[in-house]
């Protein structure tokens, strides 16, 4: 009798493991797609991020309505670029930068500017404005 028992429980655990098998097959075959489909998204990805950059060279400063006004957006800033695109407030804060001998302070630019240098709120903007790096 003994050995009747040993057999069922080799042919349960057989089962056991062959469903095992069949359902981590099934996990693999799930995973190896989805790492086909991220392959190609990142394909597509690298081709849009490589057309966004050669697009990027040639579009002149787009407008958008910002709290009602029409407003230049700041163009993404490349190797050569050139001044004229920039919006008339930073041509201006370039060229008082430029007329500096050193480093200089936001409250001297905002004066130079006509802002209210002695409120600090109104040098915030003019803060930001000053430390862009060709971000979008």
């Amino acid at each position: 009798m003994r050995g009747t028992q040993e057999r069922q429980w080799i042919t349960d655990r057989r089962s056991e493991l062959d469903t095992l098998a069949e359902q981590l097959t099934k996990q693999l075959q799930e995973v190896q797609a989805e790492r086909d489909e991220l392959a190609i998204a990142e394909r597509v990805l690298n081709r849009l991020a490589e057309q966004a950059l050669a697009d990027a060279a040639t579009v002149a400063p787009a407008s958008a309505k910002v709290a009602g006004r029409a407003v230049l957006l700041i163009p993404h800033r490349g190797d050569a670029a050139d001044e004229g695109a920039l919006p008339g407030d930073y041509r201006k804060i370039l060229a008082i930068v430029r007329e500096a001998d050193g480093p200089v302070q936001v409250r001297a630019v905002g004066e130079r500017l006509g802002l209210d240098a002695s409120v600090r709120g109104k040098l915030e903007p003019l803060r930001a404005k000053m430390t862009k790096r060709g971000r979008p």
